[in-house]
Parts: structure tokens; sequence; C-alpha cells
């Protein structure tokens, strides 16, 4: 199954934020969820902006993505 098919409506998503930053005003922050029926898949959106979309990732991918944007 295509992880971008998986319906996501109810998902509960957890917020991220870089450094310490955990306020609801900070900026750099995004939300993250497991995609339901899919182990090592994830869902990541903006916190600021949940209705834009996500992007989905694999595990592989999204650590990728991580060291990408200099998070790790």
């Amino acid at each position: 199954m295509d992880i971008y098919t998986v319906d996501m409506t109810g998902v509960s998503f957890r917020r991220l934020c870089g450094g310490n930053q955990q306020e609801e005003n900070q900026e750099s922050c995004v939300e993250i969820a497991d995609v339901p029926g899919q182990p090592g898949m994830f869902a990541l959106r903006d916190s600021k902006n949940p209705a834009a979309g996500m992007l989905r990732f694999t595990h592989e991918e999204l650590v990728g993505f991580a060291a990408g944007v200099g998070t790790l």
C-alpha cells in the first residue's frame, strides 16, 4: 500500500521543536505521527499550518531528511 493513500483522519500528532522550544508561539516546530497500519512510516506536518498537508517518510527517509536539515 502507498503510504500516501492511508487515511490520517483522527491520528494524533506530537510536536517536535528545534532546541528547547516547546511553546505554542515558537516558529521552528513540526508535528509527527505514525502512519496507521504502516510500521516504520511517519507523517510530518507544519505545526503552525496543519491543514497545509503533510509529508510521509519511511524511517530511513526521515533519518536522512533530519540529517539533511541539521537536526542530527
